[in-house]
C-alpha cells in the first residue's frame, strides 16, 4: 500500500446525501477516494468541496460502458496497489402501494439497487482481491424489516443482505471482508422535495377506487418519510462515521446498524426472532395503526 495515504476507496452515488458526506470524510481522513457521480456538474461541486485526495469519476452504475471506463481509470491510477475498499452506496427509492407502481419503475428500482451493485462489484473485484480489501454495501433497516409503501426498497435491500452474506462466504478464501451498513432514515434535505413531489404524483395518478383503499395511509407514511429527510432522521455524518469505523476496524462486524435508538431496534430484532413471522408483522401493522393513524 502506498504510504502516502491509508488506501484507495471507490464509492458510488456521491452527488448528494450520504455518499457525498462519506466521500468528503474519507478524503479528509487520508484515504484516496474515487467518487462516482453521474454528471460533470456534480463532479465539479464535489471536487470543490474536497479537502483531501478525491477524484470524481463519471459512473452511472446502470451503464456498462461507464463502469468499464471507471474501472480502467482507477486501475491506471493505483497500479499494483490494489483497491482497499469498494463502497456500494448508489440507490433509488421507488415508493407507493405495489398495486399502483408501473412495471418499468419496478424494473428501474432493481436495475439500480441490485443489478447495478453486482455489476460494480464484479468490475472492481480483481483490484479488491489484490489488496485483500473490503466491500461495504449500504443497505437499510428495511433490508431486515419489510415496510408498507416501500416494498421495492425493502425487497432490494433484502436482496443486498442476501448478496452480502453470499459474497462473504465466497470471498473468505481471498481474504476479503464483506460488510453491510444498515441505517434508518437519513436527513437529506435535497431529497425531501423529490420524495414529496413523487408521492403527490402517485396519489394524483391513482384511480378513485385505489385512492379510497390506499390514499390516507400512503400519505401519512410518506409525510413521515419526508420529515425524516428534512429534519428528524439520522445525520448523514453519523452514518459516514460508521462507514469509517467499518473501514478501519481490524476485525469489522458483519453488520453495522445505525439508528436513532439502537436499543429499540435490538428489541424489535429479538422480538422478530422469537415470535412467528406473520404474528410479528400483524403486530407491527397494529403499532402503525395506533402510532400513525393508519386505517
Amino acid at each position: 500500500m502506498n504510504n502516502s495515504h491509508k488506501g484507495t476507496v471507490v464509492i458510488t452515488g456521491t452527488s448528494t446525501g450520504l455518499g457525498r458526506v462519506t466521500a468528503l470524510l474519507l478524503a479528509k481522513q487520508g484515504y484516496r477516494v474515487f467518487a462516482g457521480v453521474r454528471t460533470e456538474k456534480d463532479a465539479h461541486s464535489l471536487k470543490q468541496a474536497a479537502s483531501g485526495n478525491l477524484t470524481p469519476i463519471i459512473m452511472d452504475i446502470t451503464k456498462a460502458e461507464e463502469i468499464k471506463s471507471a474501472t480502467e481509470l482507477v486501475l491506471l491510477a493505483i497500479g499494483d496497489e490494489g483497491l482497499f475498499a469498494l463502497i456500494n452506496n448508489a440507490v433509488v427509492a421507488v415508493d407507493g402501494p405495489l398495486e399502483c407502481i408501473p412495471i418499468d419503475d419496478i424494473r428501474w428500482n432493481f436495475e439500480v439497487n441490485v443489478i447495478g451493485q453486482i455489476a460494480v462489484t464484479q468490475a472492481f473485484l480483481p483490484m479488491i482481491r489484490q489488496a485483500k480489501g473490503r466491500i461495504i454495501n449500504i443497505s437499510a433497516i428495511c433490508g431486515r424489516l419489510a415496510l408498507p409503501y416501500r416494498s421495492l426498497l425493502s425487497a432490494s435491500k433484502f436482496a443486498i443482505e442476501a448478496i452480502t452474506d453470499s459474497l462473504r462466504m465466497e470471498l473468505s478464501s481471498s481474504g476479503i471482508e464483506v460488510i453491510s451498513i444498515l441505517p434508518g432514515g437519513i436527513v437529506t434535505p435535497e431529497q425531501a422535495d423529490k420524495v414529496e413531489v413523487s408521492y403527490q404524483e402517485t396519489l394524483a395518478n391513482m384511480s378513485p377506487e385505489t385512492k379510497a383503499i390506499y390514499g390516507k395511509n400512503y400519505k401519512i407514511y410518506m409525510q413521515g418519510a419526508v420529515e425524516d429527510n428534512r429534519s428528524t432522521g439520522l445525520p448523514p455524518e453519523k452514518v459516514a462515521n460508521t462507514i469509517l469505523e467499518a473501514l478501519e476496524a481490524q476485525k469489522p462486524k458483519r453488520q453495522y446498524f445505525v439508528t436513532q435508538s439502537s436499543w429499540e431496534l435490538r428489541l424489535y430484532a429479538l422480538y422478530k426472532r422469537l415470535v412467528p413471522h406473520q404474528y410479528f408483522y400483524d403486530n407491527l401493522y397494529k403499532d402503525m395503526q395506533k402510532g400513525m393513524g393508519f386505517d
